[in-house]
This record gives structure tokens, C-alpha cells and sequence, in this order.
């Protein structure tokens, strides 16, 4: 996994391992002598400066916050130091000592004779007179921006003979370290670089406080604990400072961009990569699934291949890469680590999209269509509509992401969750009942019974006649039987059969189905009053469903649970349908809700 990262970040890598973009908020105006001029708030610009792996203990030549250059104790850092004046301002000048002393090392460059001038000799016109200047010319929500020493129109740091020093300082410094170890780098094998001890901190990642991102590490060591052999902080990891920096830059870059990560539920981020750059089209699929889109890459993968076994695994192709991620405290989780050939990958998105489409009755059209629910809608169908986001909704998301990617089961866990979604009756501000059993609901279990299927019956997207499951046969007869009382009752009913009964009876069947047979027959005589030919169908269809069944289970396992909810959905749906077909069923469908327009 970090050798791929590294890889990538080497490939991208445009500029020298000293330098890094910074950003810059704040031009610092100073003359020839080193007296102030003014400041100058710009829009926030990035530019090539030192880089630092580590912020804290250091400090950044010619540019950083105004505490290290102004010296200058911020309200946040009074906040820091609890309302401690007084250790405020001992925690902001130990910082400018950090930022005069990295200066001094750069003493030899003429072209800062300016800087230094400010700072020592012309300090009242310079560093003084900045101070007492900067919350006037500064408004307060700019002064937490890097500052730049800037003479007329050019900044000082961006000069080449700067860079250059940075960078002669860079390799001296590796070089003596060099000279005192000769430890190799665990990822990529060599001694030309020292072993990191502190690793750069990755930003982005959530969870997010107050809708901002924490930095975080993803080697660290700071507990004895965590320590061996008499090595201290990541030299346990044994990884040099080049691969160190470039793994560091990929995954920044990698949750930078927007078309190579994907933020799922409150606290997890999927990144993915190819080792040779390629569009990855299927995976936008996965977000927001486009019928005909998903139709031609099924078409297209099934016709270069027939199945999985045809799909060649020695050949040296490009390979897709995908990295989990969460933010845990100060540290990043690696949840999951996807590596896979890219033809494979192909194959597998089209699988997902065969195994995850279900069927659906579209009102406005007045006929049935294909569903592909994105991932997205899929992991939030393990939340309730009335509460915030759950910690399932990530967790799921993170078994389907690598379900979709590498053509595996979901686990079963997931399927009661979906379970207890659709039994839960919820009530909108109206008091009226809310359907809570969603198409995309209806998709997830089927994914999740036909991949973790062995040999049994498969479930199909649409209402199958030849599925004589008895617990797919129970969910069907509870959706004619929830239908016979609502064309009964009409519409308004406190708490119907659904509401009531429905958990029972994908439970245990036999005791809650004696209860229901006998309210249906009541129902079935007054609707034979006033509908008989409808009444004549519908008990027609339940003496078919009971035939088939013969006698009701006492209980039903979790996939038999899971076979009765598609039963149910199924039927419901074909009801629909029927209505388009026969008036008689219009009263069968007219007082139904709707199921969600997702």
C-alpha cells in the first residue's frame, strides 16, 4: 500500500523534496533598509516554499503566521494557553525564536541584508512599527494567513538564489544524517535518504470538527509502548524521508482532487488511483447510475468476456488502486486496502450493477422500470428517515464500496439493519404513515441474499411465479392481504397490516398469519358486498399463495426474513401494475402509498 502511494507521489512530483506550495495571505512591504511600508491582505495564493515535515518545533524561511514573524499573541493563542496571558506570550515568542533562528542560517545571502535589518538593526522602523500596525491594517479574520516579506514587487522567498540555498541546505543536511546511519528504507530499499523520524501530517480527511478538517498522521509513534529496540518516534517504521514525503504528498493530493475520492457517511473517505493514468468512468456510475450508461458497460464487458475466469490475471495491465480511510483522534484508520488488475475491475462494476437492480412501478409512466441505486443511496438505506446520519451508514458503505470493486458478499449483518429500516412504522408531521420499505431497500437485499447465496434460489429484480420459497410465498400473500384490507377500509387507517403485523409475520409466520387469514376473511365478506368481482380475484390469488405454501413456518431465518421483505415488495409492485391492466384492482392500488421517489 505505501509503495503504491509513494510511486504515485513520485510520479507527480514536479518540484524539489525541499520545496512545497504554501499559501500566502498577507504581502509584508518592507524598503532597501528594512523599514516598514504597509501590509497588503491579497486572496489566498499558493506559492513554492520551504517545505516542513513537521510544523510544530519549526518554523518556515521568510514565511509563515504572524506569530512567528510579528511575534505577534493571536486570540487563539490565548485561547490555547486558557486565558494565560502571560503564557501566550511565552508560547508566540518561543515560536519567533524558532522563526529568527531559522533565518540566522540563511545570514550568508545578500539579498536578505533587507530582513535582517528589519529584525535587528532598524527594529523600531521595522519589526516594531509592523506590530504596532498590523491590527489596523489587518482585518481579523485575515490575520491567521501565512505573511510574505515582499520589496517593491517581489517576494522574497520566491527568488531563485532562496530556493536554492533552501535546497543546498536540504542535501547538507541529509547528507550528514547520512553519515550517521546507514538504516535502509523498508519501502523502496535503499540508504540514499535518511529514515524519517517525523512523518508529514495528511489533511481532509474526516471526521470533520465543525466542518473543518484536522491534520492528521498516518505513521506515528509518541507512546514507550509503541516502541522497540531503542528506536523512537517513526524510525520504527523505517521508512526515509524521500518515501516518507511522497506518500505523504499522493494521499494529499489524492483527497485534494475531487475525481479521485469519495466521502461516505460522517467519518470515512474512499481514495483510488490507476497506476497508469486512465478515466475512471464506472465509479461516477457507482454515485449516480445512468440506465443506459450501466447497459452498455454491462453489454460491453460481457461480450469481451463470459465470465470471471476469462478475465486474464498474468498479463501486466494497468491496476486500480483504493484506499479506506477515517480520521481516528490525531492518527488515520486504514480500513480497507483494494488492489486489483483494471480489467477485473470492469468486470466486477458491471456484476454489481446485474446483482444490485431491482424493478420498480413508475406511476408517471404507468409502467415498470429498472432501478440501479447508487452506493450512496444503498448505505443510507440502513438509516431512519427521522434521524441524523448513523454510524452504520459509513460502515456499510465501506463493505459496498469494496463489494462493488471486487465482487464480494456483504455481509450478513447488514441484511437485518435493512430489516429493522422497513419494519420501523415512522410518522410524518401529519400523523400519516411514511413508507419506509424504498426501492433501494428492496436492491440491497437482493444484493445481499444473491451473493451470499450458496447453491439456493436466486432472487430475481422482478416478481418471480416459479419462486416457491415459503417464506418469498408469505411475503407475497401478506402484500395481497395488506392490499384486500385497504381496498376494504379505504386509505385513512391509524395502523394497518403493515404497520402492525409486518414484523411478526417475517419472523414467525404460523402464529401471525392464523391472525391475518381470519381479519382477511372478514375484509374479503364486506368487499364481496361491494366489489364482488375484485373480491372473486383476490381470493382467488390467496387460495393459489396458500396451496402453494401449504403449511406456514413457524419461524423464518434471516435470509428467509430477508426473502419474505422482496416477496412483499414484488407482489406490491405487480399490484400496481395489474391496476393499469384491470379495473377491478384499481381499488386494490388507489389507497396505497407510493412507494419513495428516489
Amino acid at each position: 500500500m505505501i509503495k503504491e502511494l509513494v510511486d504515485f507521489g513520485a510520479k507527480n512530483r514536479t518540484i524539489h523534496e525541499a520545496l512545497k506550495l504554501e499559501s500566502i495571505s498577507i504581502d509584508l512591504i518592507i524598503d532597501e533598509h528594512g523599514s516598514f511600508k504597509s501590509f497588503i491582505v491579497i486572496e489566498r495564493i499558493f506559492r513554492l516554499a520551504e517545505a516542513l515535515t513537521v510544523k510544530k518545533g519549526n518554523a518556515r524561511l521568510l514565511l509563515d503566521r504572524a506569530e512567528e514573524v510579528l511575534n505577534y499573541v493571536s486570540p487563539r493563542e490565548i485561547k490555547n494557553a486558557k486565558n494565560n496571558i502571560e503564557e501566550a506570550k511565552n508560547r508566540v515568542s518561543r515560536k519567533h525564536n524558532l522563526f529568527l533562528t531559522k533565518l540566522n542560517q540563511y545570514k550568508g545571502l545578500e539579498l536578505l541584508k533587507p530582513v535582517f535589518l528589519f529584525y535587528y538593526d532598524n527594529k523600531n522602523n521595522g519589526l516594531d512599527k509592523a506590530l504596532s500596525e498590523f491590527e489596523v491594517q489587518v482585518g481579523e479574520k485575515e490575520r491567521e494567513g501565512n505573511i510574505a516579506f515582499r520589496i517593491n514587487n517581489t517576494r522574497l522567498h520566491e527568488m531563485d538564489e532562496v530556493r536554492e540555498a533552501i535546497k543546498a541546505k536540504y542535501e547538507n543536511d541529509i547528507s550528514k544524517q547520512l553519515n550517521s546511519e546507514t538504516a535502509y528504507c523498508s519501502v523502496c530499499g535503499r540508504n540514499k535518504y535518511p529514515i524519517a523520524r517525523l512523518h508529514e501530517k495528511i489533511k481532509g480527511l474526516p471526521p470533520f470538527n465543525d466542518g473543518k478538517s484536522s491534520n492528521r498522521l498516518m505513521i506515528s509513534y509518541n507512546k514507550d509502548a509503541f516502541l522497540s529496540y531503542g528506536l523512537s518516534q517513526s524510525l520504527n517504521s523505517g521508512i526515509c524521508t524521500n518515501c516518507a514525503k511522497n506518500y505523504a504528498d499522493a494521499l494529499n493530493v489524492l483527497i485534494e482532487k475531487k475525481d479521485s475520492h469519495k466521502i461516505f457517511g460522517s467519518d470515512t473517505a474512499m481514495i483510488y488511483w490507476t497506476r497508469e493514468k486512465t478515466e475512471l468512468g464506472e465509479l461516477d456510475l457507482l454515485d449516480k447510475p445512468d440506465p443506459a450508461a450501466v447497459g452498455i458497460l454491462i453489454n460491453s464487458v460481457n461480450s469481451v468476456a463470459s465470465g470471471k475466469e476469462n478475465v486474464s490475471k498474468n498479463l501486466e495491465t494497468n491496476r486500480f488502486y483504493s484506499l479506506t480511510l477515517s480520521g481516528a483522534a490525531a492518527r488515520i484508520a486504514v480500513r480497507d486496502w483494494i488492489e486489483i488488475n483494471l480489467d477485473e475491475y470492469k468486470y466486477n462494476i458491471a456484476k454489481w450493477f446485474e446483482d444490485v437492480r431491482i424493478t420498480y412501478y413508475d406511476f408517471d409512466l404507468k409502467e415498470f422500470k429498472m432501478l440501479y441505486p447508487g452506493l450512496n443511496q444503498l448505505s443510507w438505506a440502513c438509516n431512519r428517515k427521522d434521524a441524523r446520519e448513523e454510524p452504520a451508514v459509513s460502515r456499510v458503505a465501506k463493505y459496498l464500496w469494496s463489494c462493488a470493486i471486487k465482487n464480494q458478499s456483504p455481509p450478513l449483518w447488514i441484511l437485518p439493519v435493512v430489516l429493522k429500516r422497513i419494519a420501523y412504522n415512522y410518522n410524518n408531521s401529519e400523523g400519516k404513515s411514511i413508507n419506509t420499505f424504498t426501492k433501494s431497500r428492496a436492491a440491497l437485499i437482493r444484493l445481499i441474499l444473491n451473493r451470499n447465496n450458496k447453491g439456493g434460489i436466486k432472487m430475481k429484480e422482478e416478481l418471480d411465479l416459479k419462486n416457491i420459497s415459503p417464506a418469498y410465498l408469505c411475503g407475497r400473500l401478506f402484500a395481497l392481504i395488506e392490499g384486500i384490507q385497504r381496498s376494504t377500509l379505504g386509505k385513512d387507517i391509524n395502523a394497518g397490516v403493515r404497520e402492525r403485523f409486518f414484523s411478526a409475520a417475517s419472523t414467525s409466520p404460523s402464529p401471525t398469519f392464523g391472525r391475518l387469514m381470519r381479519l382477511m376473511q372478514n375484509h374479503l365478506t364486506k368487499l364481496r358486498q361491494e366489489k364482488p368481482g375484485l373480491a372473486v380475484i383476490l381470493d382467488k390469488e390467496v387460495v393459489e399463495l396458500c396451496g402453494k405454501i401449504q403449511t406456514f413456518p413457524a419461524t423464518l431465518s434471516l435470509e428467509q426474513q430477508g426473502q419474505f421483505a422482496l416477496g412483499y415488495y414484488h407482489q406490491k409492485h405487480y399490484n400496481f401494475n395489474c391496476a393499469k391492466q384491470n379495473k377491478e384492482f384499481e381499488s386494490l392500488t388507489e389507497n396505497m402509498e407510493e412507494p419513495d421517489n428516489e
